[in-house]
């Protein structure tokens, strides 16, 4: 059996888009760890928060239910401000992870991976999926990290956008978000990434109902959730059976695959 350390950005980040390849390396007999950068300040503030309660501890509370149904094992924050949007004012705060140094932050991670004598480094594309500086920042922080810590194999989890584009193509598939993938993202690009440049599609139909509760723990971003929440399981199943990953440097061509290889 292996270790795969998964890096986040926020609390929820994990749930939308690699909670079925977490569940199911669990359920496989690997140890899985979940590393995430921020404390999410920036989310959706609910109305009920107890007195005394802040949205950080709300947040934390939603990520510990979601790890125990995912069957993480090791939860570990590191404990950066939420930067914000792109533009967003919080982006210059010095403690922001936006600001963070790659180096320093990446030598945080190192510490896991090695601890943990990881295998497998789960990291973001590029631009994060949609551009969020603080999903720019776990691409730039992984793939540092992993260069320190050496043998670990890395993948980019991302989003398939011509998978997206069919979905919403469903005749049921054009009730969601108002968005365009093929569209710009909070930094201009195409959300998520062509199927042509993908490598890994991971099944995961078996998980999905672990996903679902997993994105159900995240109750405060309701914004972010209600509506994957709320989806006819036919649905969500069709959208969420299939999880995708880059590998930086493998050949072209997406395959069938897993994280353990």
């Amino acid at each position: 059996m292996g270790t795969v350390v998964f890096f986040h950005a926020h609390p929820d980040d994990e749930a939308l888009t690699t909670g079925g390849s977490m569940a199911r390396a669990a359920a496989e007999g690997h140890r899985v760890v979940h590393v995430i950068a921020t404390n999410g300040e920036l989310g959706e503030a609910p109305d009920d928060l107890a007195a005394g309660e802040t949205l950080v501890d709300r947040r934390r509370a939603e990520t510990e239910r979601s790890a125990a149904i995912l069957g993480v094992h090791r939860l570990e924050w590191l404990g950066y401000h939420d930067s914000g949007m792109t533009g967003w004012e919080q982006n210059e705060r010095p403690d922001s992870f936006w600001r963070a140094d790659v180096d320093t932050a990446a030598t945080r991670l190192v510490h896991v991976l090695r601890a943990e004598r990881a295998d497998v480094l789960v990291a973001y594309d590029w631009h994060g999926g949609y551009g969020h500086p603080d999903h720019i920042q776990v691409h730039r922080v992984g793939l540092r990290a992993a260069e320190l810590a050496g043998a670990v194999r890395v993948l980019e989890v991302t989003y398939n956008r011509d998978a997206i584009l069919a979905g919403m193509a469903e005749p049921d598939g054009d009730d969601g978000p108002d968005f365009d993938p093929s569209g710009p993202a909070d930094d201009g690009n195409p959300f998520g990434t062509p199927e042509a440049e993908l490598h890994l599609a991971v099944d995961v139909a078996p998980y999905v109902t672990l996903k679902h509760r997993s994105i159900a723990c995240h109750a405060s971003q309701v914004t972010d959730t209600a509506y994957f929440v709320d989806m006819p399981p036919a649905k969500f199943a069709l959208w969420f059976s299939t999880e995708w990953y880059i590998e930086p440097d493998a050949p072209p061509g997406l395959r069938p695959g897993w994280l353990f290889e």
